[in-house]
């Protein structure tokens, strides 16, 4: 994988670019200089965790013939209070689904995927992060 990253301002604004020309915008918080047009890095790290575990659970429905109407993950996440560099200390995963999906089956999904296939939960986990989740099917 080759990803480049260029800078788009005066200030902190980076443009990343991935092989396929898949562009995405970082910046710092205004607290820290930055002006706050792109994704803090921190968090595209959480926004990675919740795509690669959305991907895993949303291939695992499928092939087991569940019908999903409607797939939403909420994810509220802690770093680590006055330390530096703040890892991140917790991350609780909220998994909102709609349609003909058992619950069971849905569960199973995302245990795997968070146990099993999810790299970036992998790699958070090994630098300390507890992950914790809950499946909702088609909460009210």
């Amino acid at each position: 994988m080759k990803i480049s990253l260029q800078r788009v301002d005066d200030g902190f604004r980076m443009e990343a670019t991935d092989e396929q020309g898949h562009v995405v915008y970082m910046d710092a918080s205004p607290e820290t200089g930055g002006r706050g047009n792109g994704v803090r890095p921190m968090h595209m790290l959480i926004m990675g965790l919740g795509g690669c575990t959305a991907i895993d659970v949303i291939m695992i429905l499928k092939k087991q013939r569940q019908e999903i109407q409607d797939f939403r993950i909420e994810i509220d996440a802690e770093r680590e209070k006055d330390k530096e560099p703040a890892l991140w200390e917790k991350a609780h995963i909220r998994f909102l689904l709609k349609g003909q999906i058992e619950p069971g089956k849905a569960e199973r999904a995302v245990e795997l995927s968070m146990l099993k296939y999810c790299s970036v939960a992998e790699t958070l986990r090994r630098s300390g992060t507890q992950i914790s989740w809950e499946v909702l099917v088609n909460p009210a």
